[in-house]
Order: C-alpha cells, then sequence, then structure tokens
C-alpha cells in the first residue's frame, strides 16, 4: 500500500527547457566573464536550481561561454559582444527548479533592448505540484 504524501517524487522524466536570445545588450558585459558567472550563479539560486559547478570560458579577442552543471540538468550563456547578443539555454527536470524564472532573472542584469524567449515542455506530462 503506498501513501501519498503530498510530496512530488524526486526524479521525475518532465521538465522545462528555456531558450533565450537577448538583442541589444552591452558589449562591456556581455565580456566580463566574472560579471557573467556570477550573475548566472545567482539567478539560478534563486529560481531555485542546485548549482553543482560551473566552468567559463573566454574567448579571443572577445565572447564568453558558460555553462552550469545543476541537479536539475544544466544552464548555458554564450555571448557575442561585437553583436550585442547573447544565447541563454537552461533545462530543468522536475518542478523545483523554475527555469523561467532563472532567464527572467538574468534578462533583468543584462538590460537587453530585445528579447526572445521559448519554453519547451520536454519529457512526459505529469500533473504539475505547484
Amino acid at each position: 500500500m503506498s501513501v501519498d504524501t503530498g510530496t512530488p517524487p524526486v526524479g521525475l522524466f518532465t521538465g522545462q527547457h528555456v531558450l533565450a536570445e537577448l538583442e541589444g545588450v552591452d558589449p562591456e558585459l556581455l565580456d566580463d566573464e566574472q560579471f557573467l558567472r556570477e550573475t548566472l550563479h545567482d539567478a539560478l539560486s534563486r529560481s531555485h536550481a542546485t548549482v553543482c559547478q560551473m566552468i567559463a570560458k573566454r574567448f579571443e579577442p572577445q565572447g564568453v561561454t558558460v555553462l552550469a552543471l545543476l541537479s536539475e540538468s544544466h544552464a548555458s550563456l554564450h555571448t557575442y559582444p561585437e553583436d550585442g547578443s547573447i544565447f541563454i539555454d537552461v533545462f530543468t527536470c522536475g518542478h523545483t527548479a523554475k527555469p523561467e524564472l532563472a532567464v527572467r532573472l538574468l534578462a533583468e542584469a543584462l538590460r537587453p533592448e530585445t528579447q526572445n524567449v521559448q519554453t519547451i515542455q520536454r519529457g512526459r506530462d505529469y500533473e504539475n505540484p505547484s
């Protein structure tokens, strides 16, 4: 006999994949590896994702890629300072982490002129407990 505790099970094969393109961003911000690392980490933490590890690479003459390994999956930033643009990718499994919030917080910090954000539901449909 199973008892429903009201707590969502861990490891559901379901998630949200948020893809964003921000344009009209200050090129100096897009070339600042430390700022991007800290901003991504803060956005992920505030959106209830669990950051396990982060790596970053600054390219010459410009551009930065930041990758975050999450307990819930992953997040990445790829910048193009010469164009004032950034690609953002946040995928989280389950219902605890809020990837749309993470992307919204990143956009608030980067202050783009325009943004294109789409969310893809992945896995199987499970009733969202929240």
